[in-house]
């Protein structure tokens, strides 16, 4: 008897190890939701006048691709009511506007008409320091001071509360990593952050954008990162029902995914030494 079950085990295991099908598992799809990515970036150096939204839905757990959403009517308002308009590049669910004026500290309103209903958010566009100059490098960096690493310098302004968000693109990631960060423990200071990876060599480029962003949206996009499952790369997967500042003003209950933010952005670029 021992014999038997000894053969069974053996031939399950054999089974279990040479079997090379995929098998998906049936995953109940919800109904599709409205995203509305309304993420306003004006990046130092340009007047930021050219700016897009974009509008989608949700998908299936296997799809690889996001439907889009055509025919909204979308407008941005400052606080002194003048008008931006957003209009769609058609059937592409891309929505552009070419005179945006983002003003450090001005407050927006975002609305978008679709379908009978009524969607808005309010944030204020918010600065950020210059990165420096100076880019450190160190080819025995990281915790197992086996990677190619560096490090970027920033000031933080110490008479306020800042918030910022880091996204780095380089060749070795599929996706750009982010990182949301605050300055609590670094009130005033230069501030520093690192990336790196054992993969990097000569050459590769490296792509640094540093926003500024608000208490809200750092709590949010802190959020959003932990509903991914992993700190580098908050869009790998849907992002569960983490819900942004977009509120249905129709019904609702029928909430849209996605947050409306306004940031300035300092981008640098970096090639491995």
């Amino acid at each position: 008897m021992k014999d038997i079950l000894k053969y069974l085990a053996v031939s399950c295991c054999f089974l279990l190890l040479s079997c090379t099908k995929v098998v998906k598992v049936n995953v109940e799809t919800a109904e599709p939701k409205l995203v509305i990515d309304a993420s306003i970036d004006w990046v130092k150096g340009t007047a930021g006048n050219e700016q897009e939204i974009r509008l989608s839905t949700t998908t299936g757990y296997y799809s690889t691709a996001f439907p889009t959403v055509s025919g909204a009517d979308i407008v941005i308002t400052n606080a002194a009511n003048t008008i931006f308009n957003f209009i769609e590049n058609l059937g592409t669910g891309v929505y552009l506007c070419s005179d945006f004026q983002p003003v450090i500290g001005e407050t927006y309103t975002l609305k978008v008409a679709l379908n009978g209903e009524v969607y808005t958010a309010t944030e204020t566009c918010i600065g950020v320091p210059d990165i420096e100059a100076d880019i450190a490098q160190d080819n025995t960096g990281g915790f197992g001071g086996d990677e190619v690493e560096i490090t970027y310098y920033y000031q933080d302004n110490g008479n306020e509360e800042n918030y910022y968000l880091h996204r780095i693109l380089s060749p070795v990631s599929v996706f750009p990593d982010y990182k949301a960060v605050d300055d609590e423990k670094s009130q005033g200071n230069l501030m520093q952050e690192y990336f790196s990876d054992k993969d990097l060599k000569a050459g590769d480029p490296i792509n640094i954008r540093l926003y500024g962003i608000s208490r809200r949206y750092y709590d949010y996009f802190r959020k959003l990162l932990a509903a991914s499952g992993a700190e580098a790369g908050p869009f790998q997967t849907t992002p569960g029902s983490v819900r942004g500042n977009i509120i249905n003003q129709t019904h609702f209950e029928n909430f849209a995914y996605g947050y409306f933010r306004v940031s300035e952005v300092v981008v640098r670029d970096y090639t491995i030494q």
